[in-house]
């Protein structure tokens, strides 16, 4: 059931309005993902988008200065949804194990639309975080961005299984580089088995990246 009552929270300091705050907004964060999805971060105009809702160019930069800021937006809903996510099931479980199992397997599993957020389609947001994600903080501002916290919900989700591991394993030293190593390799497993499939073990209709990177951070915590 939908709860139309449940909303993520992005800063103020990505969007010059908040995109939630009409229905224009929610149209142009919906179909963005559509396009971005379709012909590819380079490709993709506020032009282009402007045309697909009906809409004239401007009217999307009095939500979004530019498509880099739009991209980081994005980016920052989707680990702020993932983070809630993983709060949410891990406040059920008690065993530390337990805790960094469950987060391994909502961070690397197929993503499924949440009904509680309708105006976004989180398959095709997957997909933009695997393939263009990289290009939202591979660039010559990333320092001066990161002050900004342009990439604190990213930082925020590592951070919360870090702690689950050191939970776990207190003498562990490189909890943060197992995983964010986890998550970018399970991206790169998704993308390999749908463009270069001899690169991965994936099968079809098997959870193998989740046992693969489940058995990789217990095996190496123990």
């Amino acid at each position: 059931m939908e709860n139309s009552n449940l909303q993520i929270k992005i800063r103020s300091s990505l969007f010059s309005k908040d995109p939630e705050s009409s229905d224009l907004g929610r149209d142009i964060i919906s179909k963005s993902i559509e396009m971005i999805n379709l012909l590819g971060f380079e490709s993709f105009t506020f032009k282009k988008l402007g045309a697909a809702i009906g809409s004239n160019e401007s009217s999307v930069y009095r939500y979004f200065s530019n498509k880099h800021m739009l991209l980081v937006y994005l980016v920052n809903w989707y680990w702020s949804w993932m983070d809630y996510k993983i709060v949410l099931e891990t406040s059920k479980l008690n065993k530390a194990e337990d805790k960094i199992k469950m987060s391994i397997e909502l961070l690397v599993a197929d993503i499924k639309q949440d009904s509680n957020f309708s105006f976004i389609n989180e398959v095709l947001l997957n997909k933009i975080i695997i393939t263009e994600s990289s290009k939202a903080y591979h660039t010559k501002d990333v320092d001066n961005e990161n002050e900004k916290g342009f990439y604190k919900t990213y930082k925020q989700v590592v951070q919360r299984v870090s702690d689950f591991i050191i939970e776990y394993n207190p003498k562990y030293e490189f909890p943060h580089m197992l995983v964010s190593t986890i998550i970018e390799g399970a991206h790169q497993q998704r993308y390999f088995a749908e463009h270069l499939p001899a690169l991965t073990d994936v099968e079809k209709g098997q959870n193998n990246i989740i046992r693969f990177y489940t058995n990789l951070i217990i095996s190496t915590l123990k």
